[in-house]
């Protein structure tokens, strides 16, 4: 379960100005008239202040510092404008506010989320004009109506509301009241072409995704439609999610797309409840107020390049360059070690199994043991150290990659484990177990022997190369192991020295066979097992079908 951010994971980062409307109908910033401007000039008045500069250089006016966009009578007023007082953003206020000083008295200024400004505002004022009219309910809604349809093309959207101050009166929550409505400013954020294939791989790996972000729920929405490949993404709201108890609250996640207005103590509260349901939930944040939820969840996932100290000190991962593909990427390569882990056990256990099970078998009908302890060791030596070492160690690339995203414990160890290291013990005896009676019937014991242990130790690397595909390393390993076997074989004083006798080409005929005979008998015998054997790029495609059944079907059991 992955929980992520909107700002700067999914979208560019870069917000720009894409609108402003006076309640009546958006321009866009190019061909802002007077009135507009001056709404863009009341919204930059309620902007709190930057940080002062680290070498403690005096922090300069507002009207001095940044102009309003545009010229005109907007962006003179705003230069004649000087702070006195502000009232920063938190997520419980949704709102800027500032108080400065103006040629014709102090003014109150205000700029957020349209539900929370337009519960304050009384009267509607056209800027520049100086005349307001009294706002009703019906009003009111109408221009909740305006904002909902700036958000649905994906923008963010602030309302912006100012006021004279009474003298002696000072900036508090309770004075943010009785406001004049101005207009709204659309702000644009460009998605990032990345970000949709992130998500379906994502939705491929099993993984369910949801946004959670303060955003407008129509905003949110447009969003996660482009980003999400949904067409009709299920929307919920911080507020709601107030009013439900955990039981209800558990009912709605698993079927959730998108979290809107969702502040930092709802993700403490949607991490907890999906940890409640079971799942592993990694968290991305890069703000402070994201930190308790980084902390909270099974994976705290940072942004570094836009991160504040406190998230990435909670944080268990650091994608420093605040990519989803990024997070995609660290998913595969944990997928990779669990495949890597499974497939080297394989090779480990199941092929000693294998030898196990051959030995004994050939005993119980010879009375004899087909190999000596010095062959027993060979074989070990040339199947379970540089072949299991290079499957260790391969990198996912490719279509193999791709398979690799289905990976991960539930699916790598326990019955998964145990059913390949049968499979490949099987195949190992049954390899031995051919070439072992062929030769045994056409020839001497010593050349029996000698013909077991080359089809012992080449059935374990062919199953080996066919796991590695075309992997150098694995490649290296398996056929260096093959010609090492060879050669050990075919010369004379070193083949006696491991009880063998150098052999014919009938010989290595039945052993070539006996090999590929008991390999083919792999994807036969799978089945019967419920193992996939099927090719890297058929899996990747099978696994795209199987997750255009949503995340419930893909999810890993």
């Amino acid at each position: 379960m992955l929980c992520f951010d909107k700002t700067g994971t999914l979208t560019e980062g870069t917000l720009q100005l894409a609108a402003v409307s006076d309640g009546g109908g958006p321009l866009p910033a190019d061909r802002l008239d007077a009135p507009r401007k001056a709404v863009l000039a009341a919204a930059l008045r309620a902007t709190p202040p930057p940080a002062r500069p680290s070498h403690g250089a005096p922090d300069r006016p507002r009207g001095e510092r940044r102009g309003a966009p545009g010229r005109g009578r907007g962006a003179a007023r705003c230069a004649r404008w000087r702070r006195t007082d502000s009232l920063p953003f938190e997520p419980s206020r949704a709102y800027h506010a500032t108080a400065g000083r103006t040629p014709h008295g102090a003014l109150l200024s205000v700029k957020g989320a349209p539900e929370g400004v337009l519960e304050r505002v009384a009267r509607r004022r056209t800027p520049g004009t100086g005349r307001a009219t009294p706002l009703d309910a019906e009003d009111i809604k109408k221009l909740a109506d305006a904002a909902e349809e700036l958000a649905g093309a994906g923008r963010r959207v602030l309302a912006v509301a100012e006021r004279p101050m009474r003298a002696g009166e000072d900036l508090t929550d309770g004075t943010v009241r009785d406001l004049d409505f101005l207009g709204f400013i659309a702000l644009a954020d460009p998605v990032r072409t990345s970000a949709g294939p992130a998500t379906e791989r994502l939705r491929e790996a099993g993984v369910q995704t949801v946004m959670l972000t303060g955003d407008h729920p129509a905003t949110a929405d447009a969003i996660a439609a482009t980003v999400m490949d949904v067409s009709e993404p299920k929307v919920s709201t911080g507020p709601e999610l107030d009013e439900m108890d955990d039981e209800r609250l558990d009912e709605l996640l698993p079927t959730v797309d998108v979290i809107a207005r969702c502040s930092p103590h709802h993700k403490v509260r949607i991490v907890q409840a999906y940890q409640r349901l079971g799942r592993v939930v990694a968290m991305t944040g890069d703000g402070a107020n994201d930190a308790p939820a980084i902390r909270l969840a099974d994976v705290g996932i940072a942004l570094g390049r836009r991160g504040t100290p406190a998230a990435t000190a909670a944080a268990d991962l650091v994608v420093t360059d605040d990519r989803l593909e990024t997070i995609v990427s660290a998913l595969m390569e944990g997928r990779a070690m669990w495949a890597s882990v499974r497939a080297a056990l394989a090779i480990l256990i199941g092929g000693n199994f294998g030898e196990v099970t051959f030995s004994v078998a050939a005993s119980a009908l010879t009375g004899t043991t087909p190999l000596s302890a010095r062959q027993i060791m060979l074989v070990n030596l040339l199947t379970d150290l540089a072949p299991a070492l290079a499957i260790a160690v391969r990198e996912p690339t490719g279509h193999t990659g791709e398979r690799l995203l289905k990976e991960g414990p539930s699916r790598s160890l326990g019955v998964a484990l145990t059913k390949e290291m049968l499979l490949r013990g099987v195949i190992t005896a049954a390899g031995a177990g051919l070439a072992w009676t062929g030769a045994r019937l056409t020839g001497r014991g010593r050349r029996a022997s000698t013909v077991a242990l080359a089809a012992l130790v080449g059935t374990q690397l062919a199953q080996t190369l066919t796991t590695g595909g075309l992997d150098r390393h694995v490649l290296i390993a398996g056929l260096g192991s093959a010609a090492v076997l060879a050669a050990i074989i075919q010369t004379p004083g070193v083949s006696q020295f491991f009880d063998c006798a150098p052999l014919g080409p009938f010989a290595w005929a039945i052993t070539l066979g006996s090999i590929t005979v008991a390999t083919l008998f792999g994807p036969v015998l799978a089945p019967m097992l419920h193992l996939d054997t099927t090719p890297p790029g058929e899996a990747a495609a099978e696994e795209r079908t199987d997750a255009e059944d949503g995340p419930a079907a893909a999810a890993p059991r």
